[in-house]
């Protein structure tokens, strides 16, 4: 039976004001992970009872084996928590159905665990890092989503994400704008998530796939440049538009806070524009903008189809604090930097709700 269970280096800012209006409620910012201490003590457990059958999880994670159901009011300990305190780690010594060793623990949904106090245990893998396996980071799920066999929404679900799922990540497309992921019930145990509704760190190491799951290439640092090559083609061309962008991200207080969005453009040939769109539900969010390549980007901010006032052009590796309306709107239009010669631009754009 299967129960189902309900989300660097801090850039230099300036301040520019996109609308004057009365600021709106706040709500809570995205959690980051948390630095790790270099040693966790050893976690006292911390015991609380459910309040519904529960699965037991071999990961944080609803794309994660099932070790086990735990039945309704069930004692259990509590010995570790994820980085979004959604999933708390219990001890579990039970073996799992396919027979995988869990190391006598498992995740279940902290929802559905009563306890007399907020347990105090360690964060598991709260720097972004796999303990499980350190070469392969992790990934927090900002909304829920479909799990798809191959990089794109044309190919087949798989099953969905919930919102602060936590996920191991294997592999990246070709621009980075979809993660392949450890999935059990994909194929050969894959599956694919489109990169803008999920928080990861060292997604630039991964290595990238091909859609038939062939390793193609490896990653490359964000603040490591291209080196020139002669063979560089043109950006593909993706289609999208002010009318149609290829992002529209409606950011909530009990949802999305934070969007990561990888693309390419070119010129003179090649695709020379891409749009994203986002709605803030505070009046402020930040904006990071890394770009390998030769970093000739423009981009621009615009509301209702219109530049906002002051804005000015953002650079490669900089960070802006932006002062928003709540409720509206706005698109940023990222394009190549015309002139005689051929360039070509890997960028990634963060996204990120503040109060």
């Amino acid at each position: 039976m299967q129960i189902s269970e309900n989300g660097a280096t801090t850039p230099s800012f300036q301040v520019i004001t996109a609308t004057l209006l009365p600021p709106s409620p706040a709500g809570p910012a995205e959690t980051p992970f948390p630095p790790v201490a270099a040693q966790l003590p050893t976690a006292v457990p911390v015991e609380g009872t459910t309040t519904s059958p529960l699965n037991v999880r071999t990961e944080p994670s609803t794309a994660s084996d099932v070790l086990g159901i735990i039945p309704a009011n069930t004692k259990v300990q509590i010995v570790g928590k994820d980085p979004g305190e959604n999933w708390w780690q219990i001890l579990y010594p039970e073996t799992g159905e396919a027979g995988e060793a869990n190391e006598g623990k498992g995740w279940v949904t902290a929802q559905y665990v009563s306890t007399a106090s907020k347990p105090e245990v360690p964060v598991i893998g709260g720097d972004g890092s796999n303990p499980a396996n350190p070469s392969l980071p992790l990934a927090v799920i900002q909304e829920q989503l479909n799990v798809r066999s191959g990089p794109g929404t044309s190919f087949n679900s798989l099953g969905t994400l919930n919102p602060q799922d936590v996920v191991t990540l294997s592999g990246k497309d070709s621009n980075g704008a979809w993660l392949q992921i450890e999935y059990p019930a994909g194929p050969e145990g894959k599956g694919w998530i489109n990169a803008a509704f999920a928080q990861a760190q060292g997604v630039e190491n991964l290595p990238i796939v091909s859609n038939a799951g062939q390793v193609i290439g490896t990653g490359t640092p964000m603040d490591t440049p291209l080196p020139p090559t002669p063979t560089v083609v043109p950006a593909p061309s993706d289609n999208d538009s002010t009318q149609a962008p290829a992002v529209d991200i409606v950011f909530t207080a009990s949802g999305t806070h934070a969007i990561q969005f990888s693309s390419d453009v070119s010129s003179p040939s090649g695709d020379s524009d891409d749009w994203i769109q986002f709605t803030p539900f505070t009046t402020s969010v930040i904006l990071e903008l890394a770009c390998p390549g030769d970093g000739l980007l423009t981009v621009e901010m615009l509301q209702n189809d219109q530049p906002v006032p002051n804005w000015v052009n953002m650079s490669c590796g900089q960070g802006k604090a932006i002062t928003t309306q709540a409720g509206i709107a706005y698109q940023l239009h990222v394009r190549a930097t015309a002139s005689g010669d051929f360039h070509y631009t890997q960028f990634t754009i963060k996204i990120t709700s503040v109060p």
